[in-house]
């Protein structure tokens, strides 16, 4: 069920209103989910179903993106910022210290809320913040020119390029592995999300300077990384297993940046193990 809450986050101007849109379903324990850069809650859809059946799962726009309106003037698109966004998101829903799980930007503030202590667990799908200067720079060149054809492409070439699996190709095998897994509707509705996204800039200008650098004691940590991820290459993940030692690294075969379409069955069994 789709829905949006408001609340306040401080700001050295004194508090300022944010509005989060999300879905929610299933019982259990909550399990909050966040998405990548550009992308949308529903990059979540091919494993929600599975993980409902033994968790409350939230799938949520980050403020800027999908359905969540920008965030005020004044809140900049940082780290800091989105972590207190959340922790302010979890207090306005009753979400005492939830599982979240995150793939690429969605999977540094997971490991942003772990080590701020936020969370009970945390999962993470090819998390950025492992890069060298190198990779981060190949990354973000990416990101934008993903971003310049989508704004640039006409909504019926879209549709008309999304009902085969040769278009499905050409707009997504950045992110999958298997393109051609993705419904057209998703793959429409995913492109105009890149497009449209109000946050999209200041996120990753607020990025060039980020790499995560500390451990994260006391709670589960698990990194799990695509195979055939073309976008955060996956020695990434040695590095991320290197720095957060009790980390379980787990390899996801022939999945790509975002494996939750590439193969459902694994990955949701890797966010339910995770969040045990």
């Amino acid at each position: 069920m789709s829905a949006t809450v408001s609340f306040t986050v401080p700001t050295p101007r004194g508090p300022q209103p944010v509005t989060v849109s999300y879905a929610r379903a299933g019982r259990g324990e909550p399990l909050l989910l966040l998405h990548g850069i550009g992308h949308h809650r529903q990059a979540w859809d091919p494993v929600v179903d599975i993980l409902a059946t033994e968790r409350d799962v939230i799938a949520v726009d980050l403020p800027g993106f999908g359905a969540s309106p920008a965030l005020p003037d004044g809140l900049a698109y940082d780290l800091p910022t989105t972590t207190s966004v959340f922790g302010a998101f979890c207090e306005a829903l009753e979400l005492e210290r939830p599982h979240v799980a995150g793939n690429s930007l969605g999977g540094l503030l997971a490991l942003e809320l772990g080590r701020e202590k936020h969370v009970r667990s945390v999962t993470a799908l090819s998390p950025a913040g492992f890069w060298s200067e190198a990779e981060r720079r190949y990354a973000f060149g990416v990101l934008l020119t993903m971003r310049q054809i989508s704004q640039r492409l006409p909504l019926p070439l879209v549709e008309r390029l999304s009902r085969t699996a040769a278009g499905r190709t050409a707009l997504t095998s950045t992110i999958y592995a298997r393109p051609g897994r993705r419904s057209p509707e998703a793959v429409v509705a995913e492109t105009l999300a890149l497009a449209q996204a109000t946050g999209f800039d200041q996120t990753l200008r607020a990025g060039t300077t980020v790499k995560f650098t500390d451990d994260i004691p006391g709670i589960p940590v698990t990194v799990a990384w695509g195979t055939r991820d073309w976008l955060l290459v996956r020695r990434q993940g040695v590095r991320a297993k290197q720095i957060i030692p009790r980390a379980r690294l787990v390899r996801l075969p022939g999945c790509g940046h975002c494996p939750m379409n590439d193969d459902p069955a694994l990955v949701a069994r890797v966010l339910l193990d995770g969040s045990r």
